[in-house]
């Protein structure tokens, strides 16, 4: 027989109509609550008014954004959050992961579980955990007064800088045990032979970091680099539990603009929707532009 003839697998009718049995629930859910809230929200994003009285009025949400300082603001501090901690956690995640998967390590499974525990803490727990350990009168600040760091107590949730700085930390701890998870995952699949080799040619720990773990995490990098943005542009919880958005709307996010706008301000749907899908653009861009220069590096 030739080799270039392949062979092909049929399915039976009855095979494919028990196959999709299976797969319709889910993607009845999925389209029920995933695209349909999706295309409802863009068609809302078009209309004024509340409740039951949505009126289409064409590009006015979309025009109402260029003039929103409030919306500026949100956009400015979400992308801040983004440009500043998505590195330094993607950064730590790698470093923490690389020396929690040193060969000899005593007490591995105690330093990992201990890493990742935050982000399974209780949100409202932690946010007030935080806003205590971060208060004028507070451990972190008692703790640098007294290693000569600072003279005078830092105002760590009323300060428009230092609210910024007290929630780029908060994500940071609660998120970096999460890609760590994801790293060490990764380390396991490469094989130890190579980082023997690369030792007899005389590579240090910073050589075989750089030039063996990391290119062979590239996928995962990606992975959670992209996740990792997705999640800060929707960035909701930290600011809303630990400084309101506050001070003067100093850490307010694009999330928690679109809470105001929907429960905290007189109600607007339609521009809520419009704010919203913001969102899914910066996504969308965001998402796109990290895979190209993945695919490129590769």
């Amino acid at each position: 027989m030739s080799g270039n003839i392949k062979s092909k697998r049929s399915y039976s009718p009855k095979l494919n109509r028990k196959a999709w049995t299976f797969v319709l629930p889910g993607l009845a859910l999925i389209i029920l609550f995933v695209f349909y809230p999706m295309i409802q929200a863009f068609i809302t994003s078009f209309q004024t008014g509340a409740g039951n009285q949505l009126t289409f009025n064409g590009l006015v949400n979309y025009k109402r954004l260029f003039n929103d300082l409030t919306f500026r603001k949100a956009l400015t501090n979400t992308l801040l959050y983004l440009v500043i901690q998505v590195p330094i956690m993607i950064i730590l995640a790698l470093a923490i992961s690389s020396m929690l998967n040193t060969k000899g390590l005593k007490a591995k499974g105690f330093f990992r579980t201990a890493i990742f525990l935050p982000c399974v803490t209780s949100l409202v727990a932690y946010s007030i955990i935080f806003k205590s350990l971060f208060a004028t009168d507070g451990f972190v600040n008692a703790l640098l007064m007294n290693l000569n760091i600072i003279s005078e107590p830092i105002a760590w949730i009323t300060h428009p800088v230092w609210a910024k700085v007290l929630i780029i930390i908060a994500i940071t701890w609660r998120w970096t045990g999460y890609n760590m998870i994801f790293y060490l995952a990764g380390l396991q699949g490469i094989d130890d032979s190579i980082y023997e080799a690369a030792e007899i040619d005389g590579a240090g720990a910073w050589q075989k970091f750089k030039s063996i773990t990391v290119p062979m995490l590239k996928p995962i990098i990606l992975f959670t680099t992209i996740n990792s943005t997705i999640g800060t542009l929707q960035l909701f919880d930290e600011t809303m539990n630990i400084t309101q958005g506050g001070p003067a709307n100093a850490t307010i996010t694009i999330s928690q603009y679109i809470y105001n706008i929907l429960f905290k301000y007189s109600p607007d749907f339609g521009y809520a929707a419009a704010v919203s899908y913001v969102v899914v653009v910066l996504i969308v861009i965001l998402s796109m532009i990290q895979m190209k220069v993945g695919d490129k590096n590769d």
